[in-house]
């Protein structure tokens, strides 16, 4: 587990990332992808300051190695600390495939990911976050894999049963030592995502600076913010992972990638469910809806999480 020090007087301050997605091609040709996804991660460094960058997955396309040792050497030589999750694309070429992935990060002086037990996947781990050695607030790392079979012999991505016994004891450890916070990033969005939205609002469609005033949203629901522009890509029936969550009664954030245009932010049944800005255009995206996420972190844990929008077409000029 790695542990990272915050100061007593001032905010612990995290960047998150998602679906950067750069492809062998947008790599190998320097093209406008792979140039705004360097461009804008810059940027929000700068703009936001960050005591850590996470990233909740697809970085790239399995396989793609080169691509994982340039993102490697990318990041570290920002000099922050900096952790992520695998995508289901990242791990959509089975175990093999993920492992040599993995193994590009090691060895890279600011990198904390940790492959962690490969029973449960690849990347479940947690770091911690202390002030004065009293663990503050932890972030739980965890793999939703790429695909797993439903009975409509369709296939879908999420957490799994055992990572769930695994989260258990981790927040019976972090309760047993004092620590009363902790976020998920993970990439997969669990089903509580379907369920949040349609409690939140009637609108199926908002208007992006529309999210951000409360009469868009339901009674109770007034906090949230963020729209939804795409179907919300989760297992299709209940997987147990907000029950678990609410009945451990720890977790206050989860935050997730996957779904390139979403991006609200819903605070339901006392758990924050954020879908993290994607950030740049690979694969697919919404110029409006590039940046990154963050995460403010004091002596009780998260006490703020907002959007910082990029401006694609400044930072192209």
């Amino acid at each position: 587990m790695a542990i990272l020090k915050k100061a007593p007087d001032k905010d612990f301050t995290i960047l998150n990332l998602a679906d950067t997605q750069i492809s062998l091609e947008d790599f190998e040709t320097k093209n406008k992808d792979f140039n705004l996804m360097c461009a804008t991660v810059r940027k929000l460094i700068e703009t936001v300051k960050p005591d850590l960058i996470t990233n909740t997955g697809d970085l790239s396309l399995s396989g793609s190695i080169p691509v994982y040792e340039f993102y490697a050497e990318f990041m570290d030589s920002l000099e922050i600390p900096w952790a992520f999750v695998w995508g289901n694309h990242d791990s959509q070429g089975g175990p093999n495939e993920t492992k040599r992935a993995a193994n590009v990060f090691k060895g890279h002086k600011f990198c904390l990911f940790e492959e962690g037990d490969e029973t449960l996947g690849s990347g479940n781990y947690v770091i911690e976050i202390q002030e004065n050695d009293i663990p503050v607030e932890a972030l739980i790392m965890m793999d939703s894999h790429d695909r797993v079979p439903y009975a409509d012999n369709s296939t879908w991505a999420k957490l799994l049963p055992e990572q769930l016994d695994w989260y258990g004891d981790i927040i019976k450890d972090l309760k047993a030592r004092g620590c009363k916070d902790s976020t998920i990033f993970t990439h997969i969005p669990p089903y509580g995502y379907f369920e949040a939205y349609n409690a939140a609002t009637n609108k199926d469609h908002l208007d992006l600076w529309e999210s951000y005033g409360s009469s868009v949203w339901n009674e109770g629901y007034k906090d949230s913010f963020g729209v939804k522009w795409e179907g919300i890509c989760c297992y299709p029936e209940d997987d147990g992972v907000l029950d678990e969550v609410v009945r451990l009664g720890h977790t206050k954030n989860i935050v997730v990638g996957h779904d390139h245009v979403n991006n609200f932010s819903i605070k339901y049944r006392g758990v924050r469910l954020t879908y993290s800005l994607k950030t740049g255009s690979g694969c697919y995206w919404n110029e409006e809806l590039s940046g990154g996420t963050v995460l403010k972190v004091n002596k009780s844990g998260v006490c703020d999480l907002y959007h910082v929008y990029t401006n694609p077409k400044k930072l192209c000029e």
